[in-house]
């Protein structure tokens, strides 16, 4: 990714690469985390919640509807330019709900669709594990989601000169998506719906040793 960015050259070599690693209390690495861009770096809360970690929800918006309830939030409430962070859905679906995970191919899957914006980066949705469901009266077995879960988002905000250049003199940064999803219960599947959600980060200055702005 670095190089793609930039003209390959010698001085390129040996550039460090920023890894973490997570040890439990006996000192045996238990997962690692290595940047493609020595520019960008994940959050401690970004790794943490990429890990199942428990965390507390920063500027939780609550969301119902006649199907699930949820909360949205970003992992950190504030970054820098070149800080991957997460956004977060934590979804229950209502008693006797269920919504359709990954392989369900004849259905409706549920998903969170971002809405693009200039220098800013956003890298697949993440899933949990689903379960199967069988539904008696078609002989039909489906993954699904009818417990609570969390879907998860990583994003970043471009380090690039053009981009600090961009979002000179502002102080936050707004990420908007759509929940895409339809429920159904043990006898009726219900219309789909496509709930807007919004979150709010504050934008904090440079990085040290981050490229700069050029300046007129």
């Amino acid at each position: 990714m670095y190089v793609t960015g930039n003209e390959p050259a010698e001085r390129h070599r040996g550039i460090p690469f920023p890894g973490t690693f997570m040890v439990d209390r006996q000192g045996r690495v238990t997962s690692r985390f290595f940047e493609d861009y020595y520019w960008e770096r994940s959050t401690v809360s970004n790794v943490l919640m990429r890990l199942g970690a428990a965390g507390t929800p920063v500027q939780a918006t609550q969301v119902s509807t006649d199907h699930l309830d949820l909360r949205a939030y970003p992992s950190d409430a504030s970054v820098a330019p070149g800080q991957r962070f997460s956004l977060a859905l934590d979804i229950s679906p209502r008693r006797g709900m269920h919504v359709y995970a990954p392989g369900a191919s004849s259905y409706r899957i549920i998903t969170l669709n971002i809405t693009p914006q200039p220098y800013v980066r956003t890298m697949p949705l993440r899933y949990p594990a689903s379960e199967i469901y069988h539904f008696v009266p078609l002989n039909e077995r489906v993954p699904v989601y009818q417990k609570p879960f969390t879907l998860l988002v990583d994003v970043v905000q471009d380090a690039t000169a053009e981009a600090r250049k961009a979002f000179a003199g502002r102080n936050e940064l707004v990420v908007a998506g759509t929940l895409e999803y339809q429920a159904c219960d043990d006898k009726i599947c219900y219309n789909p719906v496509s709930l807007p959600l919004t979150w709010k980060v504050a934008l904090e200055p440079n990085v040290a040793g981050a490229p700069q702005p050029a300046q007129k």
